[in-house]
């Protein structure tokens, strides 16, 4: 398939480069810079992407924002069912509001107890970690926390439960597993207020679908610079590099380790070690 005739696809479908990144995993601005000829020489992995989607049928992806190409299985997957539509009783608390109508004000007036996100006025429900989830967050934290003071620097690391305002608006909060912060501006008393510059998630069956789909995509757009999804389950790390405008996502082993682009690489994380966690205590 040609790029003048992805064009002509895109445009008779109706697709805005935003629902076509979410469809395809290829960042809008990746996107824009190929159908517009900026990008002469387009990855073969990257066409391979938009082609998948644009020659399947439509009705595939329509309504189903968010869907995630699986780098690991080459399959795409069905997004996260949505977490207390359409219940009788409102759990969230304001019986007149529905999935997609929340806001902050809802999120502050849940009990303590009651663990959620906010995604674009949407809760979604949080289990407690496992043992080997906290693990993993401990390992990757320690590492760059001992980094950034080694070297003095201006940055801080942080892990779960923090609430990140996300996209500096009252439809969403998030609690990455961790996260660093290089504006300290950003940090004040409720937690973080705008995207951090580096954030890790650790796959549960639980979360799964809801970080590999829906937080990719909000976490691409809020201007995250790097994103690393830790699948304890298929024993791998995925990383995003967001400040590589034609980045591939970036599939590896838990063997070695893994270098953190924000630190140019100078910072690596033991994979061995996430491996040796998930031997311990379990996937």
């Amino acid at each position: 398939m040609t790029i003048k005739q992805m064009i002509q696809i895109k445009e008779n479908r109706g697709y805005s480069y935003s629902q076509l990144s979410e469809y395809t995993g290829v960042p809008s601005i990746t996107l824009q810079k190929i159908f517009t000829g900026k990008t002469r020489n387009p990855r073969k992995a990257t066409l391979d992407a938009i082609e998948k989607v644009l020659s399947s049928d439509e009705s595939v992806y329509r309504g189903k924002a968010y869907e995630y190409h699986d780098a690991t299985s080459g399959k795409f997957m069905e997004p996260e069912p949505v977490y207390g539509a359409a219940t009788k009783s409102n759990k969230y608390g304001d019986p007149n509001k529905k999935q997609g109508e929340y806001t902050l004000d809802d999120y502050y007036a849940l009990p303590d107890e009651q663990r959620v996100e906010l995604i674009d006025g949407v809760f979604y429900d949080m289990s407690s970690p496992r043992i080997v989830h906290q693990d993993i967050s401990y390992v990757i934290h320690s590492a760059i926390a001992d980094y950034i003071k080694k070297n003095k620097g201006k940055c801080k690391a942080f892990y779960a439960p923090v609430d990140v305002q996300l996209d500096c608006d009252n439809k969403t909060m998030v609690q990455p597993d961790v996260l660093v912060i290089c504006d300290r501006s950003k940090i004040n008393g409720f937690g973080i207020y705008g995207a951090p510059d580096f954030l890790v998630e650790i796959l549960s069956k639980s979360t799964r679908k809801k970080d590999l789909t829906i937080k990719l995509a909000k976490y691409q757009n809020a201007g995250v610079r790097e994103y690393w999804i830790v699948d304890p389950h298929k024993r791998c790390l995925i990383i995003y590099n967001f400040m590589d405008e034609d980045f591939v996502p970036q599939v590896l082993p838990l063997k070695g380790e893994a270098p953190v682009a924000i630190y140019d690489g100078k910072l690596k994380i033991s994979l061995d070690e996430i491996a040796a966690s998930i031997d311990e205590f379990g996937e």
